[in-house]
């Protein structure tokens, strides 16, 4: 199991699960699960509660997939301006 979070600002906001739009600083965690499953969850920052991220759940052919996962959603959700 590995995780990894970044900060990143979503000016158009990202859908979530259980809160609908969030915007503004964000947080983004995924955590990989034994057999390959990946889970993307986002959080205001500086608070603690996390929401599951619209469609933020795959499974990795290789587990070390995982890093660069991570980066491309940070690159595709960071969105400061809009």
């Amino acid at each position: 199991m590995s995780e990894y979070t970044s900060p990143f600002a979503a000016g158009p906001g990202v859908m979530t699960e259980e809160a609908g739009v969030l915007t503004g600083d964000l947080e983004l965690r995924t955590v990989s699960a034994p057999g390959g499953a990946v889970t993307a969850k986002v959080r205001y920052a500086g608070t603690t509660e996390w929401y599951r991220l619209r469609g933020g759940q795959c499974k990795l052919v290789h587990d070390g997939d995982h890093r660069a996962v991570h980066s491309i959603l940070v690159g595709v959700l960071n969105r400061p301006i809009g």
